[in-house]
């Protein structure tokens, strides 16, 4: 536990050191800032909670930006260690393979934490501060977000560490990385809609296309902000579709976690067997 501590340590210092923590932290919060003040605009004078306006917005925003970042992140963490010879100098030292790909998993993490927390924590006690007064019931919503934000891009570490393991190449990592970005979040949902509308409800059932969503952990995310809480479901237009939906909010949250866990535990045992 020790050496994976000191990995991801290594890896947070390195991120640190880029200010890549600072840049990531000040986009997030500009773009939430933005979405706060613009988005609400519409509503006016009407009684509605600045911070569960925005955490509807943000919903959308993450699912596009922290999947790419987290691919960003991790897609070269293995095989552009491997492409530079610093891993073969890293496996002489007594370390266990496994432990550099939990290690890297960690810092990463914690890196994408940080961020995430630095730039929406950042923009939510603005708007709190802005607005005619946030209740528990919204920074409770808001902490739901950041949280299931971290999730969600821990996901797509996951899964940009089973891509850099399976390749030999940091170009070909990258172009699989873009590939699985736009499939997880465009192509995933457009196939389902498709398929939807070709059907027109003869044989695919709502239940089937909730348990569906679960094999897309953009859309595990978004069902976890957007039917999680009565008030965002209102407010995202979903609560129809939250009160008739045959999986709980508790599925979406394994889904993530299934997302997180699988593809790491696969890239584990890949690594293991592959020759350096």
């Amino acid at each position: 536990m020790k050496t994976i501590w000191i990995i991801a340590l290594k890896e947070l210092k390195d991120a640190l050191r880029n200010r890549w923590i600072i840049a990531a932290s000040c986009l997030l919060a500009v773009l939430a800032l933005s979405l706060a003040f613009v988005g609400t605009a519409p509503v006016g004078g009407a009684k509605i909670s600045t911070m569960q306006v925005t955490v509807v917005s943000l919903s959308s925003l993450s699912v596009f930006l922290v999947p790419l970042i987290s691919l960003m992140l991790s897609y070269d963490s293995i095989v552009g260690e491997v492409e530079r010879g610093s891993m073969l100098l890293l496996l002489t030292y007594p370390i266990n393979r496994w432990q550099i790909i939990f290690g890297k998993f960690l810092g990463h993490t914690l890196i994408l934490s940080i961020a995430t927390i630095l730039g929406y924590g950042a923009a939510g006690f603005l708007i709190g501060l802005s607005s005619n007064g946030a209740n528990i019931q919204d920074w409770l919503v808001f902490s739901s977000l950041i949280a299931s934000t971290v999730l969600l891009g821990s996901a797509f570490l996951s899964i940009g560490y089973l891509l850099s393991v399976c390749v030999k190449e940091r170009a070909t990592a990258i172009g699989l990385a873009v590939a699985v970005w736009l499939l997880f979040v465009l192509l995933f949902d457009m196939a389902v809609l498709g398929a939807l509308v070709v059907d027109q409800g003869e044989n695919l059932k709502s239940d089937f296309v909730n348990f569906l969503l679960l094999f897309n952990p953009a859309d595990s995310f978004r069902l976890l902000n957007l039917t999680g809480f009565d008030s965002t479901a209102a407010l995202s237009g979903m609560s129809s579709i939250a009160g008739r939906a045959v999986l709980p909010v508790q599925y979406a949250i394994i889904a993530l976690l299934g997302w997180i866990s699988l593809p790491l535990l696969l890239s584990g045992y890949l690594f293991s067997r592959r020759e350096i």
